[in-house]
């Protein structure tokens, strides 16, 4: 059975726990390391690894103290090489390339995202379960069969976005960045109306905007797409 926990999940930071019940990995490392030990209660020796999607340091801040830790750290050569990273600790992992970490197979797939080689992941456990992990992208190209978690970001609403710029709340400029960086309303449907959700058990929105979201608005209108439980991460 899959647990996710979001520790945290915003433009300030994001790391994520998900266990099966056998292996404990973390999702990104994006907020302080003292404060992923604090939200585990620091029982931190139980993570058998942190897989890391791109070098932003709202996401891989304490990569290097995680790995100091004694978690091997998982990304592309790209992201290690971004973020300095180095060392048995450091796994590098490419697109479209499996691996294992315990009970998860692990399967990297590109996204798109203004960095140097970011990534996407599914995992899937010994129980069949599958879970997709995507963040910072504006685009996911692949299907995935048979999921029974979706973890996507949800960063913001086209329409919210043109109303904060209409009021002089968001510079017009920013608009450009998020349509060629970041996931928003719009697309999180338009991917999950080509995946194949029978088997869903739950759908996590990740990483919404401060200004250009609305939590409340973004999971009654993708229950009311799905038919599934939808949860929201915040931090």
């Amino acid at each position: 059975m899959i647990a996710i926990t979001p520790l945290a999940s915003s433009s300030k930071g994001n790391c994520y726990h998900v266990t099966d019940g056998k292996t404990a990995l973390l999702l990104e490392a994006g907020i302080r390391y003292k404060d992923i030990q604090r939200a585990l209660n620091f029982q931190v020796s139980s993570i058998a690894g942190c897989l890391i999607s791109h070098e932003h340091g709202d996401h891989g801040k304490a990569a290097a103290e995680v790995m100091k830790a004694g978690i091997d750290v998982y990304a592309s050569q790209g992201t290690l090489d971004a973020l300095g990273l180095s060392g048995h600790r450091a796994k590098p992992i490419k697109a479209k390339q499996q691996f294992q970490i315990g009970t998860w197979t692990i399967l990297p797939f590109d996204v798109q995202h203004d960095v140097a080689e970011p990534l996407g992941f599914l995992l899937v456990n010994r129980a069949g379960e599958k879970l997709v992990f995507a963040t910072d992208t504006y685009y996911i190209r692949y299907r995935f069969p048979g999921l029974t978690h979706i973890m996507v970001e949800c960063n913001y609403s086209l329409r919210i976005l043109d109303e904060n710029i209409s009021a002089g709340r968001v510079p017009a400029v920013m608009k450009k960045r998020l349509l060629k960086s970041h996931f928003s309303l719009e697309h999180v449907k338009d991917f999950l109306q080509a995946n194949d959700l029978s088997k869903v058990q739950e759908i996590w929105l990740l990483h919404l905007s401060d200004n250009n979201s609305d939590a409340a608005l973004f999971k009654r209108e993708i229950q009311e797409l799905t038919g599934k439980q939808v949860f929201i991460a915040q931090s």
